[in-house]
């Protein structure tokens, strides 16, 4: 694999939370921990938190959950599933993170469950 590939990294954003917004941010800080080994690996990491969040602020969102955020959130993540060579599922339970596996599984893109699993830009190509 001499391409770098389009990885969307999926996990509990909101679930498990009690919508704590400490509780959330740290399942956030752990997606984009995530985006970052994949980007050091060589690989275009994505995220539909980073992506979603400030247009569900421009949609009028004021909570996670409210009527504006629903109309981004989950959509975001559905579009970018559409389009990524992979999903990168990290641990913990997520109805979305699900949803984004599923997804990519029924189109073929590849699954990982670790950042190790997947090999750097530039080596042998990664299992589906």
């Amino acid at each position: 694999m001499d391409e770098s590939l389009l990885i969307l990294v999926a996990g509990p954003y909101r679930s498990g939370t009690g919508d704590d917004p400490a509780r959330i941010a740290a399942n956030h800080a752990a997606i984009r921990r995530a985006c970052l080994e994949l980007f050091r690996a060589g690989h275009l990491p994505v995220n539909g938190e980073d992506l979603a969040l400030p247009l569900a602020e421009l949609a009028g969102s004021r909570s996670v959950g409210d009527a504006a955020f629903d109309e981004v959130f989950h959509p975001m993540g559905r579009r970018l599933v559409a389009r990524v060579d992979g999903v990168l599922r990290l641990p913990g339970a997520s109805a979305g993170s699900d949803e984004m596996v599923g997804l990519a599984q029924a189109r073929g893109a590849a699954v990982w469950t670790s950042v190790a699993d997947i090999p750097p830009a530039g080596t042998t190509a990664p299992a589906p």
